[in-house]
């Protein structure tokens, strides 16, 4: 259905990418309160609150960002499932490296959806707050978002939920992302998706997808009366990370009984002290890794952590001010998609997603690197005059007159 009236442009390449889905949104005014988010989630503006990217944007007041998040009629379902087939058409049939996590945010009170005392990760304790379990994938050194969905605890459960653990919650978005079509080459998830064998691991095998998850180092095996554990002598291996530089690790295999199709790892930076946070128990199923790999492959899980880092501080995932988890949702959503228009100025999707923007590499300050944060980077420069000038604007009212120089 066309629209009522012209819709106000905002830069190029975040009106070419916001294109896409304009068929989600019946109304003008939320299909520009889209693009506006989307301007204002990769403006450099520290807090994602809706007045500031309503500042930032040229806009009056934060009303309509605040109307489109919460009675504007369209569906983040929806907007998901066209953000996935936009996924994929880039991708050209490529597999993903799958990272499943889960990301945590200190909420103060009662008031919002969903949120209890509960361990939260980026503080390392538990503390009142929301949960989110989360999927990236990784393809060609470059993260791309996926899919997501709250942790509802038992607690805070309302009468149409049903309660499911975050292992559960991990292995339905991994089913919905098969169906869609995603082909994965490797899951790698943490301890507590490694030591959920019913509900994960066992999964993962019916699936027949292959992985390297963390499991704790008293991690239990059933043995028969006349087999013991066995402990191989350490070998030490390359460690090769992400920017090209290499560190001498140890390895030594961990044998329950009789080698089995799962194989159980030790990686460490130090054989004598193990230290906690350079040694890892990983439990292994996946045919097509080397030994010599295995260390260099979990070692991708640390690029979860970047995507969820840049989610938080980049492009305002923690800074919805909403309590309904329908609003909350719908923000997600954005960053999600905010996240993704970076990613598809990568070289590894240039032939499906050209870049449009090569006048702008004379910018003395425009960076020549690959790396999601310096595409971002790069992209800030894109709109930092239109973003200024949104600044400016409530000065030159002030300053309408200037008395003449005596």
């Amino acid at each position: 259905m066309p629209f009522s009236r012209e819709i106000r442009p905002t830069i190029g390449f975040v009106d070419e990418y916001c294109q896409w889905f304009e068929g989600l949104f019946p109304e003008v005014r939320s299909f520009e309160a889209f693009k506006f988010l989307h301007l204002g989630m990769v403006s450099e503006i520290k807090r994602k609150s809706l007045p500031a990217i309503a500042k930032a944007v040229g806009l009056d007041n934060s009303q309509s960002l605040h109307h489109f998040l919460s009675t504007s009629p369209w569906s983040a379902n929806q907007l998901r499932q066209k953000r996935l087939e936009l996924t994929l058409q880039v991708l050209k049939g490529r597999s993903l490296i799958l990272l499943i996590d889960e990301t945590g945010d200190c909420k103060k009170g009662k008031s919002t959806d969903y949120v209890k005392r509960q361990y939260i990760g980026n503080v390392g304790k538990k503390e009142n707050g929301i949960v989110a379990v989360t999927a990236y994938g990784l393809v060609d050194g470059m993260i791309i978002p996926l899919s997501f969905e709250v942790y509802k605890p038992r607690e805070r459960l309302k009468p149409s939920d049903e309660y499911q653990t975050k292992p559960q919650i991990a292995v339905k978005m991994i089913r919905a992302l098969q169906e869609m079509g995603f082909e994965f080459e490797l899951v790698l998830a943490d301890s507590l998706y490694g030591e959920s064998q019913t509900n994960f691991v066992n999964v993962l095998d019916e699936l027949k997808l292959p992985y390297i998850l963390a499991i704790r180092s008293n991690h239990g095996v059933w043995l028969p009366q006349d087999q013991q554990i066995h402990e191989e002598p350490w070998q030490t291996f390359k460690r090769t990370f992400s920017n090209g530089t290499t560190e001498i690790r140890y390895m030594r295999e961990v044998i329950y009984g009789k080698r089995h199709r799962k194989r159980y790892w030790l990686l460490t930076t130090d054989p004598e002290t193990l230290p906690d946070n350079s040694t890892s128990f990983v439990m292994v199923a996946a045919p097509e890794v080397k030994l010599t790999e295995i260390a260099d492959r979990y070692g991708f899980r640390t690029w979860i952590e970047y995507g969820l880092k840049q989610s938080k501080d980049a492009l305002g995932w923690a800074d919805f001010r909403v309590t309904e988890y329908t609003q909350i949702e719908r923000w997600w959503e954005i960053v999600m998609s905010a996240f993704l228009m970076v990613s598809l100025f990568a070289d590894a999707f240039n032939d499906s997603f050209p870049l449009v923007h090569q006048q702008f590499a004379r910018h003395p300050w425009w960076n020549q690197q690959g790396g999601w944060k310096h595409l971002l980077n790069n992209l800030r420069l894109i709109i930092q005059p239109l973003i200024c000038s949104n600044w400016l604007k409530p000065w030159l009212e002030v300053f309408t007159e200037v008395d003449p120089i005596d």
